[in-house]
């Protein structure tokens, strides 16, 4: 399966120029567009939240290619477009980019490449933590509140209405990402829920 991956920001973007290059580069390269994946949505959004993660990384099976103009319409941060590029090496997806020139597969500088990028996002996400716990007590020695305020419910105990609900739906076949969607939380929510509901 050949992914034709296009992204922009906002309704007043254009999707067509993407798709233009794209079918341009496919017919130079005697490459078939099986399926497009269009989206208008921020490339700040997790891609668990966009088409990128619910029907490509979902769905993208070994040997699969997915192109795109460029590497940075999988997302805004450094960060989270090496995990997605991560996601697919380790699976033996093939990412190709038209401007940026990457050719990313199941060769050995992939693979270094897969490993460059867990290192460098792990490192990363450590930074990002470190910079969080640093704040939150600065927050504290400043006197300001941290945490939810008294009687808010967490989202984790939010699902404890939909036990039996999510317990059938499970057994129907239904993916836990769709789950969480419908629930308006974010799949570790649903997922930590699952594991709390098991081991009660």
């Amino acid at each position: 399966m050949v992914y034709g991956y296009i992204r922009v920001s906002t309704n007043h973007q254009n999707l067509e120029n993407q798709q233009l290059e794209i079918e341009k580069f496919a017919k130079i390269n005697g490459i078939h567009v099986d399926r497009w994946i269009e989206e208008k949505i921020s490339g700040t959004k997790k891609p668990e939240y966009r088409k990128l993660g619910k029907e490509i990384m979902n769905n993208g099976k070994e040997g699969d290619m997915i192109i795109c103009t460029e590497i940075s319409r999988f997302g805004r941060s450094l960060i989270m477009i090496m995990n997605v590029l991560q996601f697919f090496l380790e699976r033996n997806i093939k990412v190709w980019t038209i401007k940026d020139g990457y050719r990313l597969g199941d060769d050995i500088q992939s693979k270094v490449l897969a490993f460059a990028f867990g290192l460098s996002a792990e490192i990363e996400r450590q930074l990002i933590s470190e910079r969080t716990k640093l704040g939150l007590e600065r927050a504290r020695l400043e006197g300001k509140q941290i945490g939810r305020k008294m009687g808010r419910k967490s989202d984790y105990y939010k699902l404890s209405d939909y036990d039996e609900y999510i317990r059938k739906e499970l057994i129907l076949g239904r993916t836990k990402q769709s789950l969480a969607d419908e629930l308006g939380v974010s799949w570790t929510t649903l997922n930590k829920h699952l594991t709390r509901i098991l081991f009660k």
